[in-house]
């Protein structure tokens, strides 16, 4: 995108020229009612997207148990909730956003799953259900990531852990920092508006309007987490965090501005090259810290 100053995430770019200083950053709810067929097709649209979903149904297929009611906090357009529709689950997806959850019943509709999913408002950081309603939780693609407060992430974590019941699986993937900073720096527009950002960014992880100062905004308000941090806040809510993992790993880098393109000219063979190193170095904490979405698998305690 012209005049971008930070580099892209999930395929967009975050940041932009200079701007008024009243420019608004984007609101989270906003944003996603304004890119709803984006998101249904994100995790189809590049390797890395498919890298990311794929990780992710690895771990689904690993560690859910094999039926029962689950719960899809922030689950967008549905396509996790399609998946788990499907094979016989009874899920609930709950997100802020008008435009997804409308996305999300046309999905289901065409399916015909509308007796195994239901779609409603919700927020992460207050979910409208008893305590351990759900024999698993998922809150993937970055939910967390659009809580910019410390307390309210924590109120987050503890409401996954609170509507899962004990022993059930609660799944978390997050956007990371290290994989921004990295993508940041290999971008091809270098201008000083976006490389002057990167070491508060780094300190803090919070892209929003304090750090932008009155620069145009191409993205949402959005934390991106460091791996350690990810397992603290997850282990203080009073889960039991299994697994953490980096969904794209290596291939994050894919997602810089000149290396974008290329996974388009790899044969089939290639990109088979490409998945098995993913899978090898997946569990690596540090190949975890610099992945474009970090997966915490975790476990409700008794």
């Amino acid at each position: 995108m012209i005049g971008a100053v930070l580099a892209p995430v999930g395929g967009k770019y975050i940041g932009g020229a200079t701007a008024p200083a009243d420019m608004p950053i984007d609101d989270p709810e906003d944003y996603y009612d304004a890119h709803d067929d984006e998101e249904w097709e994100r995790l189809d649209a590049s390797l890395v997207g498919r890298l990311e979903w794929e990780g992710t149904l690895e771990y689904l297929g690993r560690y859910l148990p094999p039926g029962g009611r689950v719960l899809d906090v922030g689950g967008g357009a549905g396509r996790y909730a399609v998946w788990l529709g499907e094979r016989g689950y009874e899920v609930t997806l709950v997100d802020p956003s008008e435009g997804q959850r409308e996305l999300a019943r046309e999905k289901v509709a065409d399916r015909e799953l509308g007796d195994r999913v239901t779609v409603r408002e919700g927020d992460v950081r207050d979910l409208d259900f008893d305590d351990g309603s759900f024999d698993a939780t998922l809150c993937l693609g970055g939910p967390l990531s659009h809580v910019l407060d410390v307390d309210e992430r924590d109120t987050a974590a503890r409401e996954l852990r609170r509507v899962t019941a004990v022993g059930g699986p609660v799944f978390v993937s997050v956007m990371g920092r290290l994989h921004l900073l990295l993508v940041t720096l290999m971008a091809t527009d270098r201008d000083s508006e976006r490389l002057d950002l990167l070491a508060e960014l780094a300190m803090s992880g919070d892209y929003d309007a304090d750090l932008l100062d009155g620069r145009e905004s191409r993205f949402v308000e959005t934390h991106f987490f460091r791996a350690g941090e990810l397992e603290v806040l997850l282990t203080e809510a009073g889960l039991v965090v299994e697994e953490l993992v980096g969904l794209e790993g290596l291939a994050s880098v894919y997602g810089a501005g000149r290396l974008a393109e290329s996974p388009e000219d790899l044969s089939d063979e290639q990109r088979e090259h490409v998945r098995n190193l993913v899978d090898t170095l997946r569990g690596d904490r540090s190949v975890a810290d610099f992945s474009a979405h970090l997966l915490a698998v975790c476990r409700v305690g008794g």
